[in-house]
């Protein structure tokens, strides 16, 4: 099974769950919410993390990424990197 998702990374709980407020209100989309606040370098693609097999992201991510509804804006998810929104936008 492969996914395509996109990710939003913070350091903060609290300002993660104020970002999906934003985003699921329409006030901001999720890449300029990415491009402006995430922590990863994926950020500067709106979050794109493009293709991948299960396994090979964290086991928090790979779990709303492969069993979570697709095309939602899943979180916050905490891993060891901090806190994520997730957007599942594609599972095959």
């Amino acid at each position: 099974m492969t996914a395509s998702a996109r990710h939003i990374l913070v350091s903060d709980e609290a300002f993660c769950k104020e970002l999906k407020e934003k985003i699921n209100a329409g006030e901001v989309s999720f890449e300029e919410a990415a491009r402006d606040h995430s922590t990863c370098p994926s950020g500067v693609k709106g979050g794109e993390l493009g293709t991948f097999g299960q396994g090979q992201m964290v086991p928090e991510f790979d779990k709303v990424v492969f069993n979570d509804e697709v095309g939602v804006v899943h979180g916050p998810v905490k891993t060891q990197f901090g806190y994520h929104l997730l957007e599942v936008t594609e599972r095959s």
